[in-house]
């Protein structure tokens, strides 16, 4: 297909221009700190925010703890969906990266995929944070700002026009909210026989009120209002 965008007056482009101008005006600790995060920095947070949730959600224990760990599951295949279904779409699009087509970007990374639409890296953090979202609003929204960070560093390096990441956030929203009730059909059930086997601590965490009415052959303890908080 022909490119998406070419020049000029397109506003594609110059919002492109605008956001990765600020890299030409930047120091260049500012320019290779932008680099590390948005190639990895922002990837590697999004994994302890999921790891985190998933923390939580297993210490909160109680019946909702396989749903909820099966969310959080979700939310990290999810991402990999993403990149599955982007990699068939790139190549259908077949959109060169922005410093191909234009001179004069500050460009930090230069990719050896030459097929900008959409951002690979907009897609997986969006969907995790979507996905996160049906678990937690508090840490779907946190996983929602690094994705939004994640989507402007891509501009900010000159990899990506603006377009390819609203582009990835459009196709990580979709696997992640219309592929949702399989997966976790599939996966809930999957986390209820874990917790009921020796790696049940992966779906709830024994805590100490829990481990000492066990001893005694009382029932596990319901979850506290502080431990529903999560899902506030």
């Amino acid at each position: 297909m022909a490119a998406l965008s070419l020049d000029g007056s397109n506003p594609d482009v110059s919002l492109l221009r605008d956001i990765n101008g600020l890299a030409k005006h930047a120091p260049r600790w500012l320019d290779r700190a932008v680099e590390v995060v948005g190639e990895y920095g922002l990837l590697l947070l999004m994994v302890l925010v999921a790891g985190w949730c998933w923390w939580r959600v297993a210490r909160r224990g109680g019946a909702e703890a396989p749903a909820a760990v099966a969310g959080v599951v979700w939310a990290a295949l999810a991402g990999g969906v993403s990149v599955l279904l982007n990699v068939p779409l790139r190549n259908f699009v077949d959109r060169p990266r922005p410093f191909v087509e234009h001179q004069g970007l500050d460009v930090l990374v230069r990719s050896r995929v030459h097929f900008s639409f959409v951002s690979d890296h907009a897609a997986v953090t969006m969907a995790v944070a979507v996905g996160l979202f049906l678990v937690s609003r508090k840490w779907g929204l946190a996983a929602g700002g690094i994705a939004l960070a994640e989507g402007f560093s891509r501009v900010y390096m000159g990899v990506h026009y603006p377009t390819d990441v609203l582009g990835g956030f459009a196709l990580g929203t979709a696997v992640a909210l219309l592929f949702a009730p399989l997966a976790l059909a599939l996966l809930t059930p999957l986390a209820s026989a874990v917790a009921a086997s020796r790696a049940g601590v992966l779906v709830r965490v024994p805590q100490t009120a829990g481990k000492a009415a066990a001893r005694r052959g009382e029932p596990y303890p319901e979850p506290t209002a502080a431990d529903r908080d999560l899902a506030a």
